[in-house]
């Protein structure tokens, strides 16, 4: 690719366009932005990119354009570019949103674009080392074949996984995202907040937690969901489980609940015996710190 046109360079387009690159997927880029200067970026350090402050057409030799915008504002963008006039024959839209459809992008397609979808499956926290993280990441794609090519084009550059997610269920497979990403955050969030409780020093709980979920990721990656589990829900241990269920309490109580129900089913899965399972069931539907007749 010659020429990659990037409307808002935030986080993921700077990342995004840094990763191809970085691949030798891309040789120049052009950002165009709502403020009067650049972003602070060695993609316009090094000369690789050039900025503009507005919105613009696609300059001649122009490959592709992505909108890397928030999902409220890709409605305007894609009426506003529809408006610059029409495109060269062919010539690539697409959108960086995982919750929305390319409809959203149906200004462009009456203009002439071809429109799609591009996003990936990873935080970008940092638009300089957030393009590291994109290499061999898991990328949602949508849209017309041409938009479609394009973005397959950039997914295998970057040495990822293509994601084929149909559009009426966008909204299943951005949830997925959100709670692999965003979750995660939270779930450490709430176990720190009891490691302190339990008297740990509140500076090293994060880091002790996030060493803990590395781990625990590291061996669902290496064995597989159902093998790399651990712990007491998946063993059907009532008595640990009860132990817990009577010492939680508000949000903390209702979060163990709600995965240990998953790690039930899992438990299931794994062959642990019928009835301590159905037990385990039993005692996380009833209100904590009263026993149920299987734990008694």
């Amino acid at each position: 690719m010659e020429r990659l046109l990037v409307v808002g360079p935030g986080r993921i387009g700077l990342a995004l366009g840094y990763a191809l690159w970085q691949a030798e997927a891309v040789r120049h880029l052009v950002y165009c932005g709502r403020r009067p200067d650049p972003p602070s970026h060695p993609l316009f350090g090094q000369g690789v990119a050039d900025y503009h402050f507005g919105l613009m057409a696609p300059p001649p030799g122009t490959d592709a354009v992505l909108l890397a915008v928030p999902d409220h504002v890709l409605p305007e963008m894609a009426h506003a570019l529809a408006g610059q006039g029409r495109p060269a024959p062919g010539l690539a839209a697409l959108h960086t949103s995982g919750a929305l459809s390319t409809e959203v992008l149906a200004p462009l397609h009456a203009a002439g674009y071809a429109v799609g979808s591009i996003h990936p499956l990873q935080t970008v926290a940092h638009p300089v080392t957030g393009a590291e993280r994109l290499r061999g990441a898991g990328f949602a794609v949508a849209g017309e074949p041409a938009a479609r090519r394009v973005a397959q084009e950039m997914v295998r550059a970057l040495e990822g996984d293509t994601l084929e997610i149909p559009v009426a269920r966008r909204p299943l497979y951005h949830a997925a995202a959100v709670l692999a990403s965003n979750g995660i955050t939270a779930l450490v969030a709430v176990a720190a907040d009891l490691l302190v409780q339990a008297g740990a020093d509140p500076d090293r709980a994060v880091g002790a937690l996030v060493s803990l979920a590395e781990g625990a990721l590291d061996d669902v990656a290496a064995q597989g969901l159902h093998p790399g589990l651990t712990g007491p829900a998946v063993r059907g241990d009532l008595e640990t489980v009860d132990l817990h269920l009577r010492a939680l309490e508000g949000d903390a109580r209702e979060v163990y609940r709600a995965l240990s129900r998953v790690l039930a089913d899992i438990a299931e899965a794994r062959g642990v015996d019928p009835d301590r399972v159905g037990a385990l069931r039993s005692l996380l539907q009833a209100p904590s710190g009263v026993p149920t007749e299987e734990t008694t």
